[in-house]
């Protein structure tokens, strides 16, 4: 137990570590790219970092010999958008509050395109309800739909790209860590940092979460209580380091895109997966995860669409994720 403490704690400081160079190389290569900031958080960084998650969902619904394995695929399909809408917002709650004096800022409060952010909120809760809504039903030609999401994902990226805007933080980039002397990197120099933070997230990721596993089998859980409850935030730790990361240097326009960008990919590719090689028919806490899903997004909409967005308000939406994890484990312990 103590060794699964110590690879636990390590994996995790690997991880943030890790992130801090793949964001540094993410906006280098952005920069390089010409894409705008928030083509760099909802594009680039959200699809490295949805590759760990997204990886698991497809080992367990395309090579997965049982249901129980098939199912595990599922449920981190709907494990990771729940996250994302509650804890991972909400550490940008956090960390606002708490980094406002080293931001010299007077108030806590979001720094962001408000409009484009609640837009966001509106197309993944579109789609969000359509993958919802075909885990209730049945029909022969339900496998096919998969390719609208895939599609949807397509045109949310031409999207992003095309709609890209500039943020002031671009041009006071901080030197690329594995080039410091060199103040203007290439891009390939950029792009294999990214690449190398980016397989050091992977490997650290899948030792935390083996290690997880591991604790809550001390712990004496079962694996489906696992499976809902820890291997989500698991997954989605890269995303919450990001996120962390950027807010801390005051950059939330980037850290709000990653989200956005990571919750499209979670509400179209894992399902998309699990759509076609799945019967796609959801249980209760599934059910339950997506309609607690469903309403932090519809609240993390309203606060945007409204504007003037604190700290603190992004902070309540982890609630969402308390009440799930309180029901999942009395109803399954």
């Amino acid at each position: 137990m103590f060794l699964t403490l110590i690879l636990f704690l390590l994996s995790a400081v690997a991880i943030y570590i890790a992130c801090e160079y793949f964001v540094n190389g993410i906006e280098w290569c952005g920069k390089r790219l010409n894409l705008g900031a928030t083509a760099v958080g909802s594009v680039l960084a959200a699809f490295g970092t949805a590759l760990p998650e997204s990886a698991v969902t497809f080992m367990a619904v395309v090579f997965g010999s049982t249901p129980e394995q098939k199912a595990l695929g599922v449920g981190a399909a709907m494990g990771g958008p729940l996250v994302l809408a509650t804890l991972v917002y909400a550490v940008v709650g956090a960390a606002l509050l708490f980094n406002r004096k080293k931001l010299a800022r007077s108030s806590s409060e979001v720094r962001a395109d408000s409009v484009r952010l609640s837009r966001d909120q509106a197309a993944f809760l579109l789609i969000f309800v359509v993958k919802v809504a075909l885990g209730v039903v049945v029909f022969s030609i339900k496998p096919w739909l998969g390719v609208l999401f895939l599609a949807a994902y397509g045109v949310y990226v031409w999207r992003e790209i095309k709609e890209a805007d500039t943020a002031p933080e671009e041009e006071h980039l901080e030197p690329l860590k594995i080039r410091p002397s060199d103040t203007n990197p290439s891009l390939g120099w950029a792009c294999t940092q990214a690449v190398l933070a980016l397989t050091v997230i992977g490997v650290a990721s899948h030792t935390f979460v083996a290690q997880l596993e591991n604790i809550a089998v001390a712990l004496q859980w079962s694996p489906q209580l696992v499976a809902l409850l820890l291997s989500p935030v698991a997954t989605e730790l890269p995303e919450a380091m990001n996120v962390l990361i950027w807010v801390r240097q005051g950059k939330e326009r980037l850290a709000l895109a990653n989200i956005s960008g990571a919750m499209m990919i979670q509400a179209t590719i894992p399902s998309a997966l699990g759509i076609f090689f799945t019967p796609w028919l959801f249980d209760g806490p599934l059910l339950l995860s997506g309609v607690i899903t469903a309403v932090a997004i519809v609240y993390l909409w309203w606060l945007f669409r409204r504007g003037a967005v604190q700290g603190r308000e992004l902070l309540l939406v982890s609630s969402g994720y308390a009440l799930f994890a309180v029901l999942v484990f009395y109803s399954l312990s």
